[in-house]
């Protein structure tokens, strides 16, 4: 199945979570196995070489990391907001437009001989993503890449992030 049939079946769902936001709704991919087959082998051969272990962001990078990690025969490392996971973590803040937010990942999930690509669903401010790099950096790995689904090129999160990236669809 192409990227383009894929593309088509992102649905946009106006004024969700709040008003004013337009929330690009994956679950059409998800629902339908040949689309998520497909989705999973595209963004496996934009992972590089070298890479040992997928680093997936809370929520909807879960899904997409778990299938890829799956695929690729790489570990899962799974990336949440604070207090969510039982073992001890490392953390990291960052800036929001309006006050900070804070990531973690359990202290022991990564080693410094791992080299790791992030994943996520979308690629907005980059504010998530450069946290989610620099966690993992300091828990001693090295992040190869960024693989996302899609990018919201106008708010230029691609800029703020240290590895390359990667998204299939720009909006």
């Amino acid at each position: 199945m192409t990227l383009e049939h894929i593309h088509t079946l992102i649905r946009d769902v106006p004024d969700f979570p709040k008003p004013g936001v337009l929330f690009k709704d994956i679950t059409p991919i998800l629902e339908h196995g040949e689309a998520f087959a497909a989705l999973t082998s595209h963004m496996a051969e934009r992972i590089p070489a070298g890479v040992n272990k997928i680093v997936a962001i809370e929520s909807r990078g879960f899904i997409l990391g778990s299938a890829l990690a799956h695929r690729l025969g790489y570990g899962l490392i799974i990336v949440r907001k604070p207090g969510k996971l039982p073992r001890a973590t490392v953390r990291e803040s960052y800036e929001l437009e309006y006050g900070t937010d804070t990531l973690e990942i359990h202290r022991d999930a990564l080693r410094s001989n791992d080299h790791v690509a992030v994943v996520d669903d979308i690629l907005a401010t980059g504010g998530t993503a450069a946290a989610t790099e620099r966690l993992c950096e300091r828990a001693g790995a090295r992040v190869l890449a960024s693989v996302f689904l899609m990018e919201i090129e106008a708010l230029r999160g691609r800029e703020k992030l240290k590895n390359p990236s990667v998204s299939l669809f720009r909006v």
